[in-house]
């Protein structure tokens, strides 16, 4: 097994009605967690970094992990560039194995963003990697992607921008937030326009970002060994995505759950055994909540379950 682009896990996706988990790693735990909960369900994975994962891992470290990981499972592996701000970063992900990158110019005006991702494909596509490209903005935080407004793509925007960038995915706005305050009420998402998208570029593989169901066990399991978590942390209902991911959604990106579980994990040992001070023993327990909060979003979320 190898590690691979998105393109034909894209494909074999939308033809079967499912998408692919993007789950993001910082650290050797983390990753093998995914991977771990992948190969249990024989599911195809995304292993995505963001450029604060870059800073505090280092590509190379990420690289060799994820290498060893394929290795030690079996299980094919994409690895992302998630939120790329610009090309220098596009470049040095590219240098370092990723099979696939996304670059973010949704802070742009229109016309920008179309030229600064154009350059990007271009560059991309000529070292074999292919692009993801958002349009519409995500209100929230993750990283170092922050926004207070909420802008909701257009459908026919979306179509000019495919056309004039050559994207090979696209992430669009249709309610989804970074983050673990996605909605302060009842929550929605406008599947009209993902209906829309889908039936103007038919096809092509769209991207839903903040897609963390945010659950409240992993929430209350922190929070009664020390944690502060607000309980108004709210995420996005596990049906809401499922149904995105049985239209034209290929690929459904999570990190808030991922970082509560690993959280989870490690506060449970300290607050049980707060002699503790093997990392083994604080790291493994999250990890292992990492793995079955990953089988547990194929199986009910994704539906990439004996799929490979």
């Amino acid at each position: 097994m190898a590690l691979v682009s998105t393109k034909e896990m894209f494909k074999k996706a939308y033809e079967g009605n499912y998408a692919i988990g993007a789950f993001n790693i910082n650290n050797m735990e983390i990753i093998q967690g995914v991977v771990e909960g992948a190969k249990a369900q024989k599911s195809p994975v995304i292993l995505q970094v963001s450029k604060g994962a870059l800073e505090y891992a280092g590509p190379k470290y990420l690289k060799a992990m994820v290498d060893a990981a394929i290795a030690d499972t079996g299980v094919d592996l994409a690895l992302h560039l998630d939120h790329g701000p610009d090309l220098e970063t596009i470049k040095l992900c590219i240098e370092s194995g990723f099979t696939s990158v996304m670059f973010d110019g949704s802070h742009y005006d229109y016309e920008e963003n179309v030229r600064k991702t154009k350059e990007v494909v271009d560059y991309a596509h000529a070292h074999g990697v292919v692009v993801e490209a958002e349009l519409g903005v995500l209100a929230g935080v993750e990283d170092d992607v922050k926004s207070d407004v909420h802008i909701y793509t257009d459908p026919d925007q979306a179509v000019d921008f495919v056309n004039r960038t050559a994207c090979d995915s696209l992430a669009i706005a249709i309610g989804t937030s970074h983050g673990a305050f996605k909605f302060e009420g009842e929550a929605k998402l406008r599947f009209d326009i993902l209906e829309e998208i889908q039936t103007k570029l038919p096809g092509f593989p769209i991207v839903l970002h903040g897609a963390s169901s945010v659950d409240p066990e992993l929430v209350a399991t922190c929070n009664a060994h020390g944690g502060n978590i607000p309980s108004k942390a709210k995420g996005v209902p596990a049906d809401m995505l499922r149904k995105a991911a049985s239209m034209a959604v290929c690929k459904i990106n999570m990190d808030t759950d991922l970082r509560l579980a690993m959280t989870a994990g490690i506060r449970k040992v300290f607050g049980e055994k707060p002699a503790e001070f093997d990392p083994r023993k604080y790291l493994g327990p999250g990890r292992d909540l990492i793995r079955q909060l990953v089988e547990r979003k194929i199986t009910e979320v994704l539906g990439s379950n004996n799929t490979l």
